[in-house]
C-alpha cells in the first residue's frame, strides 16, 4: 500500500472521529437544553390538574407538557428560553454571548462598569494607546477616598469568606449590608476591618451558616474584643433583629471536621433538640452545648472521640465540655460508658 493512500486513510478516520464527536456535542447540548426546559416547567406544574398524576412527559417537537396517564396535555406552545447559539468551549461561549456578567454587590460599581483588557483583541499584544487607555482607566475609575475604602473593605470581606468557605449568597449579604452601614455614615472613624468582620459575622447569622467568634478573630486582623464591640454597634444601628444561634446550626460542620458520620450527627441533633424541649440549654452557650452533645453522640455510636480532640475543633475548653455533657447525661438520663 502506497504511503498516500495510508495517509489518505489516517485523515479519513480523524474526519469520522471528529464528526462522532461534533454529532456527541451536538446531542449533549440539545439535551442539556431540553433538561433546562423540563426542570423549570417541573418546578412550575408538579403534577397532573385532571388525575394528580406526577408522571408528566414534555415533547419537544410538539413544545407541549402531556400527562403519561390520561393524556391531558397541560402546557402548550412551550418557549424555550435558552440561547438560540450553541458553543462547546469557553472562547465560543464569551463571542456569542450578548450580556456581561450579572449585577453583584460584592464589587464597589456593582458590576455594571466597563473595563479596558490589558491583552488586545482575540488575545493580540495591545497596543501601546490601549495599554495608555487602561492605565488612565485605573487611576480615574476610584476616583475619591471613601470609594477607596469601600473597594478595600469589599476585597476584606471577600478574603475572609473564602478563607471560612463561605457561599455566594452570604457574601452578597454581607456588601449589601456593609452598603446600608456606609449610607449611614456608620463606617467613618471606626476601624474598616472590625466593621467587615463583625458584617460577615451577622450576616453568617442571617443565613443559618454561623462562624464562631474565635474563627472569625483567625481570619480577621483584629481582635476578637473589636469584633464584639463593632457587632454590637452594628446590631443597635442597624436594628437587627438577630436570633439566638442554635446549638443545632453548629453540630454538622464540627461533626465533619472530627471526622464523624450521620449517625453522630442525628444522635448529636437529637439530644439537643431534648435538651431544648427541657430547658437545659437556657443560659448556656450554644458552641458548648453542640460540643458536649457530639461528644455524647460519638460515645454512643461507638465512635468514641476524646475531650481534647472535640475541644480543638470546637474551640470550647475541655472543662466546659465536661461540665457540659455532664449536665446533660444527668438530666436526660444517658448512660455514658467511657
Amino acid at each position: 500500500m502506497s504511503k498516500e493512500k495510508q495517509d489518505m486513510e489516517v485523515e479519513e478516520k480523524r474526519y469520522e472521529k471528529f464528526e462522532d464527536v461534533e454529532e456527541d456535542l451536538e446531542d449533549i447540548e440539545r439535551i442539556s437544553a431540553v433538561e433546562r426546559t423540563k426542570d423549570r416547567l417541573y418546578r412550575e406544574i408538579k403534577e397532573c390538574p385532571e388525575c394528580h398524576s406526577r408522571d408528566l412527559v414534555l415533547d419537544t417537537e410538539r413544545a407541549e407538557l402531556y400527562c403519561n396517564d390520561c393524556g391531558l396535555v397541560i402546557e402548550e406552545a412551550i418557549v424555550d428560553l435558552g440561547p438560540e447559539w450553541r458553543a462547546f468551549d469557553f472562547e465560543q461561549v464569551s463571542r456569542r454571548a450578548r450580556v456581561g456578567a450579572p449585577m453583584t454587590y460584592r464589587i464597589h460599581d456593582k458590576g455594571l462598569s466597563t473595563l479596558i483588557d490589558w491583552s488586545g483583541y482575540e488575545g493580540k499584544v495591545a497596543s501601546a494607546e490601549q495599554h495608555r487607555l487602561k492605565k488612565w482607566q485605573q487611576r480615574m475609575h476610584v476616583t475619591n477616598t471613601s470609594e477607596r475604602s469601600f473597594v478595600f473593605a469589599l476585597s476584606e470581606m471577600d478574603r475572609m469568606a473564602s478563607a471560612l468557605g463561605l457561599p455566594t449568597n452570604i457574601r452578597e449579604t454581607a456588601a449589601m449590608l456593609y452598603r446600608k452601614a456606609m449610607k449611614k455614615g456608620l463606617i467613618r472613624g471606626r476601624s474598616i476591618e472590625g466593621i467587615t468582620t463583625a458584617i460577615l459575622y451577622i450576616a453568617c447569622r442571617l443565613h443559618g451558616v454561623p462562624r464562631t467568634l474565635d474563627e472569625m478573630a483567625e481570619v480577621s486582623r483584629v481582635s476578637q474584643k473589636e469584633i464584639s464591640r463593632s457587632y454590637r454597634f452594628l446590631s443597635r444601628e442597624l436594628d437587627l433583629k438577630l436570633q439566638p444561634t442554635s446549638p443545632v446550626d453548629f453540630v454538622p460542620r464540627f461533626c465533619s471536621k472530627l471526622g464523624l458520620d450521620g449517625e453522630v450527627e442525628a444522635k448529636a441533633i437529637e439530644i439537643i433538640k431534648e435538651a431544648q424541649e427541657k430547658e437545659l440549654t437556657n443560659g448556656r452557650g450554644p458552641i458548648g452545648i453542640a460540643a458536649a452533645a457530639i461528644y455524647i453522640a460519638a460515645i454512643l455510636c461507638g465512635k468514641h472521640k476524646t475531650q481534647k480532640e472535640v475541644s480543638e475543633v470546637t474551640g470550647v475548653t475541655e472543662v466546659t465540655i465536661r461540665n457540659r455533657y455532664k449536665e446533660l447525661a444527668e438530666e436526660l438520663d444517658i448512660e455514658v460508658i467511657l
